[in-house]
Formats: structure tokens, sequence, C-alpha cells
């Protein structure tokens, strides 16, 4: 006669991880499964906080629908790799943890999420995984440092790409629904929430939904600013003209990220540049996007924002990002990033994307540099493994060395690749015109969730 188990071994048995030969055996399966690509909508679409209890296990059910199968495909990313490139200790560190993440999640998939008590367990797994991949990037990088001579910049460049996205789509499906639990009726605690909600309400989970990029904008222009004077000892300026009080819909920390690395290329280029005196000040120009035209007026081009446009020199150009860090702008495909959810205020008031411009008198960057800032290239490092030397056209090389804790504003470049990665995430992108000999010209477009019907 079988011995009955109790609930509590029975639930002990469930939340304990998968062992790696099972996960071993899933992720090929998992690995062919279709990876939903994620949008701003899919983040909002279960309400605004403090969200009903029904409504906080739906979002944890869709979460854990979504990040088995996307911790599978850079498992098998990484399996794909070299074999003594996936055994350099760094890269086998990154292999493993996401082999246990998945290890951890796995049980969650044999179940229904289906009351409070099921969701703060699932939630408190999702925190475990975000925290153990915390230091993803630079730790990769250091390995691909080490590791140069088995696989080629190309190779390294194609993998970065795709798991920088990937690992943006990922930690931001469960900081979501973290930051949605912890601004819950069921959950709250004003003091341990992650999240300002409910006390600002533009807020939900992760994205605010009237983020305005001027305050961003000055924000991370203190913070740069700040190292300048460090390194330099002077504060370069900024202005900021266009439409400062636009509004749209978008993840802070993901605008704070570009804007901060694309300041501090501006702002190390107008000191090199400019010397300590004489110093241009950085414009930067917040255009919004302008919303479809009507078919039934012929307006489209004469409003105040068409005319920034127009200034701009955007209007003519495509709608939509395109691969090598390039964007073309202009009007919207209307049928992208909206949704109904009569709920959701305030977005309807927002535009639906925003460029922003940023101007500086820095002197250019030289043609033959060009080619090289949105790659990871190892072309230029010494043959001593142990040598990480400070080169200005490293990306990979620099985010290696960000994971001991500094704040450099050397590095031409460093930041571009995963600017870029953010920013092309959600439909947007990144162009450069750089006039040699005078000044550089850099476009930041991001589209936000769109208008409600």
């Amino acid at each position: 006669m079988t011995q009955a188990t109790s609930p509590k071994s029975r639930q002990r048995r469930r939340d304990h991880p998968a062992d790696l030969a099972a996960v071993d055996d899933d992720v090929p399966r998992l690995a062919k499964q279709h990876l939903h690509r994620i949008s701003l909508a899919d983040l909002v679409k279960h309400g605004r906080p403090p969200l009903s209890a029904e409504a906080l296990l739906s979002s944890a059910r869709f979460t854990l629908s979504l990040l088995p199968i996307r911790l599978a495909h850079r498992i098998q990313a990484l399996r794909n790799l070299p074999y003594i490139v996936v055994s350099n200790p760094n890269i086998s560190k990154i292999y493993n943890n996401y082999q246990h993440s998945l290890s951890t999640l796995l049980p969650w998939k044999e179940r229904t999420i289906n009351n409070l008590e099921d969701e703060i367990r699932f939630t408190e797994v999702l925190a475990e995984l975000v925290q153990t991949h915390t230091d993803t990037i630079p730790i990769l990088a250091r390995g691909f440092l080490e590791c140069r001579k088995y696989i080629s910049p190309a190779e390294v460049t194609a993998f970065l790409d795709q798991h920088l996205r990937a690992r943006i789509g990922t930690r931001l499906i469960a900081e979501q629904h973290i930051a949605l639990h912890f601004s819950s009726t069921p959950h709250f605690d004003p003091e341990a929430s992650p999240t300002p909600c409910p006390e600002h309400s533009s807020y939900i989970g992760v994205i605010d939904t009237a983020l305005k990029p001027a305050q961003t904008i000055d924000s991370c222009g203190e913070f740069v600013a700040d190292i300048c004077e460090l390194k330099y000892g002077v504060r370069p300026r900024w202005i900021i003209n266009g439409e400062p009080d636009t509004t749209f819909a978008f993840v802070p920390m993901h605008l704070e990220y570009i804007v901060t690395e694309l300041l501090k290329n501006a702002f190390r280029a107008t000191v090199e540049n400019s010397g300590t005196k004489n110093m241009e000040p950085i414009v930067i120009t917040i255009a919004p996007e302008p919303p479809a035209p009507n078919p039934e007026r012929n307006d489209s081009h004469s409003t105040p924002r068409a005319d920034l446009y127009r200034e701009a020199g955007l209007l003519e150009k495509d709608a939509g990002g395109v691969p090598g860090g390039h964007v073309k702008l202009g009007p919207r495909d209307s049928s992208k990033g909206e949704f109904k959810a009569d709920a959701i205020r305030p977005l309807d008031d927002n535009v639906p994307g925003v460029t922003i411009r940023i101007r500086d008198r820095g002197g250019g960057i030289a043609s033959e540099v060009m080619p090289k800032i949105w790659s990871y290239s190892f072309t230029t490092f010494s043959d001593d493994p142990d040598d990480f030397p400070n080169s200005n056209d490293d990306a990979s090389n620099i985010i290696s060395q960000a994971s001991n804790g500094g704040s450099s504003i050397a590095g031409l470049g460093y930041g571009l690749p995963l600017s870029r990665a953010y920013a092309e995430y959600f439909g947007g992108g990144i162009e450069i015109e750089p006039l040699y000999g005078w000044g550089t010209d850099v476009y930041l477009r991001l589209k936000g969730v769109g208008k409600i019907e």
C-alpha cells in the first residue's frame, strides 16, 4: 500500500527545481516553440495597479507562459557556440545560470497559478531569476574577450546582438510582474514597493504611461555632467528645445540608460574638442511623433510638430527601425502598438512616439571609426588574455570592465550597441549623422504603447 503524502510534502516537491537531466530534455522542445515578441501593450493589458487578485493571477500566468521558452532559446543559443567557448569559466557560468533558472520554472509549467499563495511563491522565483542574471552582460563580455582566439568578431557580434535583445524582453517580463505584485492591493507596501504605484497613477508596473523625456534628459544630464566635472574639471551645458512638455508611454529605466550613454559621448566629445573654454552647449530637440494623417484632411504636414520634423529632415522617411542601428522616421503605422483598454489612462493623451535629437559640436566622428561604433570588435586587443586595455573603439571591452562598478566617461561608443538594443526593442532605433570636423547629430526614436481607441 502506498503511503499518502501530505499537502505540504507535495508542495515542496512541486516547488523543488527540476533536475538538470530534465532540463536537458526540455530545452530542445521549448526552443522550437515560437518566441513571442513582447510589446508594451502586452505589459499593460492587465490594467492599472492596484490589480485585483484575478488580474494579478492572470499576469502571473502570462509571465509563466513566456519565460521558460525564452530561457530555453538562450540555452540553445549558448549550446550552438563552439565547445571551447562554452567551456570558458565566464560563459559557462552564464550557461549554468540559465539552466538553473529554467529548472526553477519547469515545475510551475505543470500547474496552474490559481490562488494568491501560489502567486507569492511564483513571484519569489521571479525575483531570484532577475537577481541571478543581473551581471550577465559584463560576464559574457569578459568570457568572449578571453575566447577571442576561438571565435570570430562577426560571430560574437551576432550572438551578443541577439542575446541583448532577448535579455531585455526576458527581464522586462519578469520585472513587470514583480512590480505589479508589489503595487497591487493584496501585497501593497509603500516602503517595499519597487514602483511608485499607486501614489503615482501614471505607472503600470515598470512602465510610466506619461513619461516626460525632458525630465529624464535633465536628470541624466546632471549625472553625466558630474562625471565630466570629476574627469575634466568642467560641466558642459545642454539646452532642451522642440516640445519639452511631450509625454508618452515607455519604460523609464530604458530611456535613462539610452540617454545617459548618448550624453556621455556628446559631453566627452564636446570637452575634448573644445577644451575647457568656449564650449558650445549640447542642443537636445524633443519632437513628438505626429498622429497618423487623417485621409479626409490634407493638413498632415502643417502642424507645429510637423514643422519641427521638417526642420529635422524627418518627414520624407519611412516609419520603422531597420537593422544596423539606423532608423527611418515618419508617419507611423496606426495598426501597431494600439489596443483597447478603457481603464488605462492617460495613454489617450500621449503621443505614439518621440524622436530626440542630440546635437553636439564635438568634432564629429572620423569615417574610419564609423563602421566600428556598432560592432563588438576584438581585433585591437593584445595577445595577453589578462590584458584589458582601454580601447576607445571596442564596446565589449568596456562593458566587461563595467562589472567593476566604474562609471567612466571614456570609451567612444561603448554604450551604443546596448542603447541600440533598448531603442529597437519596441520598434524604435538610433541613427548617427556625423559631420567630421564639426559635430554629430544623434537621432533617437522611441515608440510608445500608442493611443487608446
